[in-house]
């Protein structure tokens, strides 16, 4: 049965399927602006050591002032992607049903202090100090898969230090179009493992809200505060802005579900470090009322996402390692959806665990493994493309990754330059409700295990 009107779950397999290998970036910009090694602030891009989220936390301001260069950068991802079984009709249009290269991804960003190192100049000394807490990450993507150009991740950001009841304290503000990407920990969904994933192979039908259903649909604005950098506090409303923007912007937003008034967001995290390593406890949530398909016709649709977050971070030697763990239940409640014909079932629930461990050896060497699952209510409507309508999805990703500029910054005559050569594995335990014949027509979740090869390439 064909549902009347896009639901969540459709809008989140949009969202899985045509933006996620856009959600983390490593820029050199930032390098050059700071005049230091990627390593400095990543160990594998986009990992960020405590001087990363230092210079996030500082509203990407931080300067030692040696360069003249605008704060631009250039991103390439060509790629590889195989199945074990192909797709049907091809794994995209205009593309074979398997064994595809493709160049997933051209970008372009403006990314660092909002005026670059011109402000005194172009403003006087004293205005020019006050722009110069301003800063950006704006990021621009030609999209090789759907051949779409479209904005990218886009923050503008003002930090500042200062003490609160004698404690120091950095603070915020920031608007941004994906909620989640001001944070500076790399467990939540805009930031976490796989850092960059195939937009030619399966995904799984079902996601939470803030696993990237509203990346680059939305924009919002927030505050935010570290104290003793230890206490993180973060607060933010987002809204969707008219289609006329959107389609300017390269978003299509026939699919989309349109948040009704303001969707509020909220996180708070508490960090500690022990010598060379740290640990981070957190939890976030966000709450949206939304039309589904942009219909009103029938009401208001409500869904209310919490999570738990942990971050173990810590380097030996020549060793750096990484370990995340995210959990996501999402409630769902169809008011809208249910009427259109969109759900089975007038209240549902989700729920999603994913946890990775990455290690690097001499910055320039390193493996991750991850597991990822999702469950959920059954709903027969909701999750059309599930054999019993459940939304049940189970798997592991084995990466390898080799950076051979990592550790020296790129060529002379572009330095601060980096590049990543991957190669992922994601096996599938079971996909959308079973493990054999999950759709109906005899395909099994192992026919969606991807290889996936491909270059990172940052200048």
């Amino acid at each position: 049965m064909k549902k009347t009107s896009p639901s969540f779950a459709t809008v989140a397999l949009l969202a899985a399927v045509w933006l996620a290998p856009d959600i983390a970036k490593a820029v050199p910009s930032y390098a050059r602006q700071m005049n230091v090694s990627c390593t400095a602030c990543h160990t594998e891009f986009p990992i960020l050591t405590d001087m990363g989220r230092a210079f996030k936390l500082g509203g990407y301001s931080m300067s030692v002032e040696q360069t003249m260069a605008p704060p631009l950068a250039v991103m390439l991802q060509p790629s590889f992607t195989n199945t074990n079984a192909g797709q049907p009709g091809g794994a995209a249009p205009l593309f074979r049903n398997n064994g595809n290269t493709a160049m997933d991804q051209m970008s372009v960003f403006y990314a660092g202090r909002l005026f670059g190192p011109y402000a005194k100049s172009m403003f006087g000394p004293t205005a020019g100090n006050f722009l110069n807490k301003f800063g950006t990450f704006i990021q621009t993507t030609f999209d090789g898969v759907h051949r779409i150009l479209h904005w990218d991740n886009a923050e503008l950001r003002y930090a500042d230090h200062g003490t609160l009841a004698g404690q120091s304290v950095t603070y915020g503000f920031y608007a941004n179009n994906n909620p989640g990407m001001q944070d500076p920990w790399n467990t939540m969904p805009a930031w976490g493992f796989p850092f960059s994933s195939s937009a030619l192979a399966p995904t799984p039908s079902a996601t939470t809200m803030l696993n990237g259903t509203f990346a680059q649909q939305v924009i919002g604005v927030g505050g935010y505060i570290m104290l003793s950098d230890s206490l993180y506090l973060d607060v933010a409303a987002y809204h969707t802005p008219g289609a006329a923007f959107q389609r300017n912007m390269g978003i299509h937003p026939a699919a989309q579900a349109q948040v009704s008034g303001l969707a509020p967001y909220w996180r708070a995290a508490y960090t500690k470090k022990f010598g060379n390593q740290s640990l981070e406890f957190g939890v976030f949530g966000m709450a949206a009322n939304t039309y589904p398909g942009r219909d009103s016709s029938a009401g208001k649709d409500r869904t209310v996402d919490w999570g738990l977050d942990s971050q173990y971070q810590a380097s030996f030697n020549k060793s750096d390692i990484l370990g995340t763990v995210t959990y996501i239940r999402e409630s769902q409640q169809w008011n809208s959806s249910q009427a259109l014909g969109s759900t089975s079932n007038s209240r549902d629930s989700l729920w999603s665990l994913r946890s990775a461990f990455n290690y690097l050896y001499d910055k320039t060497y390193g493996g991750a493994v991850g597991y990822f699952l999702i469950n959920g209510s059954s709903d027969p409507l909701l999750y059309s493309n599930s054999a019993n309508g459940s939304p049940l999805s189970d798997g592991f990703i084995l990466q390898l990754n080799w950076m051979p500029l990592n550790k020296n910054g790129g060529p002379g005559f572009w330095p601060k330059s980096n590049a990543k050569i991957s190669l992922q594995y994601v096996i599938y335990n079971r996909f959308n409700g079973a493990q054999h014949n999950y759709d109906g027509s005899g395909r099994n979740a192992s026919d969606n295990n991807t290889l996936y090869l491909q270059a990172w390439l940052a200048f």
